[in-house]
């Protein structure tokens, strides 16, 4: 009674009291003291101290101590000590171990788990499947989803929501769209339906996004909040500002993602003076003091409108030591405005926080070739090899027929290779004639001019369009993912294809989406 009201210290007191303690009155306070903020390893001593009362942890001991073991090592001596007392088949017990290797990232040893099962129930397929999703690895959750439908299983509101992460991070949206099918049958659930909106918002399905945020019969701050932050990251931040605007009539207030969002509209649309507005006003309107992320998004706002002095002056003035991801912010911001002293500065702090930081390092390099500074570029780069970095190469890829094709910058590795080069070609004569030039200020290497062209030639999400283009259906949308940043000469090549070809191509970087039709991009050409 008293574990289950939260009154620990006076559980923990009568059970030191008590002259006879047996299985039920161990495991009572082990499995207390597991779900306790800040008491696991106290959980630990405690089962160890059972065993040396000669009291054997039985299978709901194990199953509640397996929620403390906060690292690797820890989890495997457990495991160990499970399979020494003969309690590893047991079904619960199972279940909690492929939990508790999802949780610290083990996805192998919670698969091998998993394998080993001879019976599983639905718990156990939503724990392994969960477990792969919040660990970013959506195929291997979609696989196991699979798995779990041929099985004979229905799947339930946890198991749609875990499958519907897994397809956000993959931007697998057919697969979403076949899942929202299951989730009609749980009409009224809020998560499922949080969790649908932000799948359609961050595959860049707007349209759709806005159809079920529409039809919801009950919308949450969550809800709100995924709509203000989908539609900016889509580039269309002053609709953004509207839903907000109808949030504050009509919606729940406003927390501080919701203002994340809000911000982030303003700094990807340039909005300056209605940034200041919302920052400043945050804190008196709905009583939400600025943190981090409020910050890095003020940082960000100033430092790509240009305001390089006046985000320095920001950062001067916050209320707390700036983190690396402030000064990244600033650095990139420098990068854009091809400020290299400005840039220094940042990348300095930036390594005084993370020696190790090789991305600091990247950027500063990159902003001394973008001014063609090349001995400077050169000698953050010989610092770079002598530490053994490499630069991640950019990478695309795009969903056809539930398979992912990836494109990498400069390489032709694909099985159609010829016939993508050859379309490539088809596509830069169109692009030519309807006034593409190549925009060779956007190799960052000291090269003569024909070089470089070749160069941004087979750029990753040049090759990546060309393949869309042999493969597209007539009035479906094309859909490619990247690593990096998509560069300018790219950006211009695409609003062209989109122009000549009369298709709607959307690209998802690291930030933000690109949709292309008729010759413009929802950018607005600011990014």
């Amino acid at each position: 009674m008293y574990a289950k009201l939260g009154l620990l210290h006076d559980a923990l007191e009568l059970f030191g009291e008590m002259p006879h303690r047996n299985v039920v009155s161990w495991t009572t306070v082990v499995a207390a003291l597991a779900n306790a903020g800040g008491r696991k390893e106290e959980a630990l001593r405690f089962l160890v101290d059972m065993k040396r009362d000669d009291v054997a942890p039985n299978s709901y001991t194990y199953s509640s101590v397996l929620g403390a073991c906060g690292t690797p090592g820890v989890l495997a001596a457990v495991h160990a000590s499970i399979v020494k007392v003969g309690l590893d088949s047991d079904v619960f017990v199972r279940s909690s171990l492929i939990d508790a290797y999802m949780k610290l990232g083990d996805l192998d040893s919670g698969r091998g788990v998993f394998d080993e099962m001879v019976t599983r129930d639905l718990v156990v397929w939503n724990s392994i499947i969960a477990g792969f999703a919040q660990s970013g690895d959506g195929v291997g959750a979609v696989e196991l989803f699979m798995r779990m439908k041929e099985s004979g299983f229905s799947a339930n509101q946890g198991t749609l929501t875990s499958v519907l992460r897994a397809c956000t991070g993959m931007v697998m949206l057919d697969l979403g769209r076949q899942v929202h099918a299951h989730v009609l049958k749980y009409e009224r659930d809020l998560i499922l339906h949080n969790a649908l909106l932000d799948m359609y918002c961050k595959c860049g399905s707007l349209q759709e996004a806005d159809a079920l945020f529409s039809r919801m019969p009950r919308r949450d701050v969550i809800s709100w909040s995924t709509m203000v932050s989908g539609l900016a990251q889509n580039g269309r931040s002053v609709e953004a500002l509207k839903v907000f605007d109808l949030m504050q009539s009509e919606g729940p207030t406003p927390n501080h993602i919701t203002m994340v969002g809000v911000l982030f509209a303003c700094s990807h649309a340039g909005l300056v003076e209605d940034g200041w507005y919302y920052f400043r006003s945050m804190e008196k309107l709905f009583g939400i003091q600025p943190e981090r992320e409020h910050c890095n998004c003020m940082v960000d706002l100033l430092g790509r409108s240009g305001k390089l002095d006046e985000a320095v002056k920001f950062i001067s003035e916050m209320n707390f030591e700036p983190d690396s991801v402030i000064w990244r912010t600033l650095l990139g911001a420098c990068r854009m405005h091809k400020n290299a002293n400005l840039a220094a500065y940042a990348a300095r702090e930036i390594l005084k926080l993370e020696p190790e930081d090789q991305g600091a390092r990247i950027l500063l390099s990159n902003t001394y070739a973008d001014l063609r500074q090349w001995l400077d570029a050169e000698k953050s780069w010989k610092v770079m090899r002598n530490q053994g970095a490499k630069k991640e190469p950019g990478r695309s890829w795009i969903e056809l027929g539930k398979q992912v094709h990836v494109f990498i910058a400069g390489e032709l590795s694909h099985p159609c290779s010829a016939g993508i080069v050859q379309e490539l070609n088809r596509l830069i004569r169109l692009v030519t004639d309807l006034g593409y030039v190549p925009l060779t200020e956007f190799v960052l290497q000291d090269l003569e001019s024909e070089q470089k062209e070749d160069l941004l030639k087979y750029h990753s999400e040049k090759l990546a369009v060309a393949f869309a283009m042999m493969n597209s259906m007539k009035g479906k949308p094309v859909r490619i993912m990247k690593n990096l940043r998509i560069c300018g000469d790219c950006h211009s090549f695409v609003k062209l294809v989109s122009k000549s070809e009369g298709k709607v191509i959307i690209i998802r970087d690291p930030v933000r989406f690109h949709h292309f039709q008729d010759g413009v991009c929802s950018c607005g050409d600011y990014w």
